[in-house]
């Protein structure tokens, strides 16, 4: 009788903006070894903010920071890399994956990435890049700015999202955004759209001996649509976990009949 080929764990690449030694991406790392391999490939140091920022203008370096294997879990790898959240996947996936991941986690952040703040994330620039590649992709954030925090609450979720994104997977060119508030005790998952939103007061202009003009950014958000239950604000600001599906492709289809007829000569 001929052997069966045993089916590989599913391996798992974990990245985040927060830099490898953040305790969100600790947390990440040790609730996927749960479910499969992990490679943990992100920046040295924090990179909030750099979106889908890519390093173009100068050269990258990786350096494995510990490998660990155990008769009780999956194994895990870290790599730290000098450049960006992106450049994170990008170099995963070509250099230092033994294959094609199966899924891209990124996080867990520390500080949400709901609504229009998805668009400066490189949390959720990580997430975009995978799915851009085809990889099924998922971000995970947290409403808080603590350096330490108490990631209990959350880890039934994140399994739950993770396992269901490996046993399902998810369409072409569509990754999840996963946000959490910090409460001592989930009230369940929302599945939502992005709220309608916008920074405002971003810059704080601060006093400098040297000359110029200075400013630290700062800000503070204007929900525009605070009575819609669908949002993930909404969920949020009411103690759900907030899953937004978020697609890759930005045509407005709806749009496209009504410039045909404006420039179809």
């Amino acid at each position: 009788m001929d052997k069966k080929t045993a089916t590989p764990r599913p391996l798992i690449l974990i990245t985040n903006d927060d830099g490898y030694q953040a305790q969100g991406i600790g947390e990440l790392a040790t609730l996927m070894r749960e479910l499969g391999d992990v490679v943990v490939v992100a920046p040295d140091a924090a990179r909030s903010g750099a979106g889908c920022s890519i390093t173009s203008t100068q050269p990258v370096s990786l350096q494995l920071v510990r490998r660990e294997t155990s008769d009780h879990a999956h194994g895990c790898e870290v790599w730290a890399c000098s450049g960006l959240p992106v450049d994170c996947v990008k170099l995963a996936c070509e250099a230092v994956c033994p294959r094609r991941p199966d899924l891209v986690v990124s996080g867990i952040n520390h500080g949400d990435n709901a609504s229009c703040s998805v668009h400066y994330s490189g949390t959720m620039g990580a997430v975009f890049e995978a799915c851009l590649k085809g990889i099924p992709a998922i971000g995970f954030s947290l409403r808080t700015l603590k350096h330490e925090c108490d990631f209990a609450p959350y880890r039934k979720a994140v399994l739950r999202v993770a396992t269901n994104v490996l046993t399902d997977g998810l369409p072409h060119g569509t990754c999840l955004n996963v946000n959490f508030p910090e409460v001592p005790k989930l009230r369940g998952i929302r599945v939502c759209r992005m709220a309608r939103g916008e920074w405002m007061k971003e810059w704080a202009e601060v006093p400098c001996p040297r000359g110029g003009r200075w400013f630290w950014l700062t800000g503070e958000f204007n929900f525009l649509e605070p009575e819609a239950d669908d949002t993930d604000y909404w969920a949020l600001d009411h103690d759900y976990a907030a899953v937004v599906p978020v697609k890759m492709d930005l045509t407005d289809y709806t749009l496209l009949p009504r410039l045909e007829a404006a420039f179809t000569e």
